[in-house]
């Protein structure tokens, strides 16, 4: 591809320590890679006859990294969410049958076509609204069939469009219904049967550290098999309670747990120690009405900090996440500069992708344009779609 030089930039956060935040940026991209980006006055001349584009006094930053969502389902749980709203609690309806479990019976009974068709215009939307990476997981078919078919789902969707893809086998979603009197038999269907067939086809292996859920000896048993398999560790924790399951992480060295509502600073302390990125997702709170993740805290402790969508068709139906930064620093009180962080670079570095989520040198060339003079705007106006030019791989594909 022709090198693209992108001019008229009017704030320019690029991730990059040495480059920081500038105002009067530009940026060049050559074949998929950024080849430079610093202060429009030092725009080397070699780029002189390049394709150029001037933005016109927007902002530029790197594309959004989504790092935890569960985009492909079938069914719709708006019922449930209007129960919510009504008064009744999520472990009540879960306890009911509906909840994850409701999600699984449509998720099974649902063929190929129809699940990659809504997982694609769940991508659409996203790379729309600025996600260039994003992270799927399974977990709706709870038995291997299923389980496999949402991981193969996920990568046809994904086939031919820009974005790019990392799958998360996540059969530990909960206990489906034909185990519920023997939760240990589906442990053991997990670990022996179902992650040899699976994890050939994902990345990561996660798994729900909560009461009603998985416990912290389950879930150690079913990430060291994943660890056998080749899968990385992620673990959602101390969501609904306090679960252990963000001590697990710490210990297992998992590249990332998630949800964090309910963690302790002594457990910030050990994430930060293990290296382990806390992905928050203040959409699911938001939708709960219950409190956010301690985001500062965490940042405080020294933990690397992701925001993600958790887009699910239950508690965070969410596919923005210029929406979810305004969350972040509205409700969970992250500052602009540290939720568009995270909701970038940190993303990037939940799913071990050092390429991208900032704008360096060799760093993968995804970028978005903002129709705005800041990156501020972001929560500054959080109902305005202010995405105008998506690029992945230095192409523009908005």
């Amino acid at each position: 591809m022709e090198p693209l030089v992108i001019t008229g930039i009017g704030e320019l956060a690029t991730n990059d320590p040495v480059t920081g935040t500038l105002s009067e940026g530009a940026v060049v991209t050559e074949g998929e890679a950024v080849a430079w980006a610093g202060p429009a006055g030092d725009l080397p001349s070699g780029w002189a006859g390049a394709r150029t584009i001037d933005v016109e006094g927007r902002a530029v930053m790197p594309g959004f990294v989504d790092a935890h969502t569960h985009l492909v389902f079938a069914g719709d749980r708006s019922d449930e969410f209007a129960r919510r709203m009504a008064g009744e609690s999520y472990a009540d309806i879960s306890a009911a049958g509906g909840g994850i479990l409701s999600t699984v019976a449509a998720t099974r009974s649902a063929d190929r076509r129809r699940l990659v068709a809504g997982a694609r215009r769940r991508m659409e939307r996203m790379l729309a609204a600025g996600t260039t990476t994003v992270e799927i997981k399974s977990g709706y078919g709870l038995d291997i069939a299923t389980e496999l078919l949402m991981l193969e789902v996920a990568e046809e969707a994904a086939a031919g469009f820009p974005l790019t893809l990392r799958r998360t086998f996540l059969g530990a979603h909960t206990v489906p219904s034909e185990y519920r009197t023997d939760p240990a038999a589906y442990v053991e269907l997990v670990v022996e049967e179902m992650l040899p067939v699976c994890a050939p086809h994902a990345d990561y292996c996660d798994v729900f550290v909560e009461e009603g859920a998985f416990g912290v000896e389950e879930a150690r048993r079913i990430l060291t098999a994943a660890a056998s398999h080749g899968l990385g560790a992620r673990v959602h924790a101390e969501q609904l309670g306090h679960s252990g399951g963000a001590a697990l992480a710490a210990e297992l060295g998992a590249v990332s747990a998630d949800h964090l509502d309910h963690i302790t600073t002594a457990e910030a302390k050990a994430l930060a120690a293990a290296g382990t990125v806390a992905t928050l997702v203040p959409g699911a709170s938001f939708q709960l009405r219950s409190p956010q993740a301690p985001g500062p805290m965490l940042w405080d402790a020294g933990v690397t900090v992701a925001i993600a969508t958790d887009c699910n068709p239950g508690t965070s139906y969410v596919e923005s996440m210029p929406f979810v930064v305004a969350l972040a620093v509205t409700q969970m009180g992250l500052t602009v500069e540290q939720a568009v962080w995270a909701a970038t670079r940190g993303g990037a570095l939940s799913l071990g992708m050092d390429d991208r989520g900032r704008l360096a040198p060799g760093d993968r060339a995804d970028l978005i344009v903002l129709d705005a003079p800041s990156v501020a705007h972001l929560a500054y106006r959080p109902a305005t779609p202010l995405v105008s030019t998506v690029i992945t791989g230095g192409k523009i594909r908005t």
